[in-house]
Parts: C-alpha cells; sequence; structure tokens
C-alpha cells in the first residue's frame, strides 16, 4: 500500500460513526450486512450512512454488492489488513514492542473527561 492509499485510510477511519460500522461489518462476516441492518444496529438515518459507507469504499475498506433490491456491505479484509500492515512494516519498521503490542487487546480508551 502507498502512502496516499494508507492516508486516505485512516483519515476514513478518524471518525466514529465509520469506526462503528467498521466493527459492525467485521462482526457481520463475508456475506455482510444490508444497508437497512447497518442503519438500524447503528441508529443512523439512511442518508447519513450513505455518506459514510461512501467514504469508507472509496477509501478501500469496505466493499458492496447488490442482490434483489438491497444493498449488502462487508469489511475489506485486504484493505484494512493493508492499513495496519503499512503502518507496522512501513511506518514502524516492524518495531518489536509495537508488533508486541498487536498481539494482545489493547486496553479500553477512555474519553477525555
Amino acid at each position: 500500500m502507498d502512502q496516499s492509499k494508507a492516508l486516505a485510510a485512516l483519515s476514513a477511519l478518524a471518525n466514529e460513526t465509520r469506526i462503528e460500522l467498521v466493527r459492525a461489518l467485521i462482526a457481520g462476516g463475508r456475506d455482510g450486512l444490508a444497508a437497512g441492518e447497518i442503519a438500524r444496529r447503528l441508529g443512523v438515518s439512511s442518508s447519513r450512512l450513505s455518506f459514510h459507507l461512501a467514504a469508507l469504499e472509496q477509501a478501500g475498506l469496505i466493499t458492496s454488492r447488490r442482490a434483489s433490491r438491497n444493498v449488502f456491505y462487508a469489511a475489506d479484509a485486504n484493505g484494512i489488513g493493508g492499513v495496519i500492515s503499512y503502518l507496522l512494516n512501513d511506518c514502524c519498521k516492524g518495531h518489536p514492542d509495537i508488533s508486541a503490542c498487536c498481539l494482545h487487546p489493547a486496553p479500553a480508551i477512555r474519553p477525555a473527561q
């Protein structure tokens, strides 16, 4: 992955709704989730959801497919993995301490008070 694609993906992920969207789509598996189901799960309007889905799809982090009258969205494992790989291998040069952190669940991030 080149730097411009990595920056576009990181920029797309820098939004609370989009992070929740990616989480939901990863949990949705390879078949993905219908747009209406995603909207219900996240409590987001259809127009707002379309905006976020378009940003993630354009950044190469999710894919879409039409089935009859529904559009299903799924996480793009190659796109998400590419961003993580870029950060670990290009930016961090495989630094052992940083790589080791990826082997364990990250501590919960608490909102600033």
